[in-house]
């Protein structure tokens, strides 16, 4: 009986947490609408989506202009699929919290393969971006 007590309590807290901190669809959600953001060239907006750490250090005026720099020589999306996410409790250079790391394999029209990262806190009980990488 305790082995069955014991993994029932076990289960009850892991089911907490993740309730807590919201689930990985969850973050897949957020980080997709950010995404569109980005997509329309609604830079600005993307940034005022961002979570503190992201707005922190970086303008928004800075983020505008990198976010045009970085994307608009790709192109159009053509296709955002296959997401990997990962949560986690740690990030390097972050104190610990809740995170999502989200890898999109992504598709533009100027670049046929691209990994998009979207790194995510929970923040505010939601997801907020902190951080955006295409390669």
């Amino acid at each position: 009986m305790k082995p069955l007590t014991a993994a029932v309590i076990g289960s009850f807290a892991t089911t907490l947490l993740v309730w807590a901190a919201g689930t990985s669809a969850d973050a897949q959600r957020s980080a997709e609408a950010w995404l569109r953001l980005v997509d329309h060239q609604q830079y600005a907006e993307s940034w005022a989506e961002t979570g503190a750490t992201f707005r922190s250090q970086i303008s928004q005026e800075q983020w505008v202009e990198k976010a045009k720099s970085a994307r608009e020589p790709l192109g159009a999306l053509t296709s955002r699929d296959r997401p990997t996410i990962k949560l986690t409790k740690t990030l390097p250079g972050m104190p610990d919290g809740d995170y999502a790391v989200i890898q999109f394999h992504s598709s533009f029209k100027n670049k046929a393969e691209a990994v998009e990262t979207v790194a995510l806190v929970w923040e505010d009980s939601t997801w907020k971006v902190i951080g955006y990488f295409i390669r």
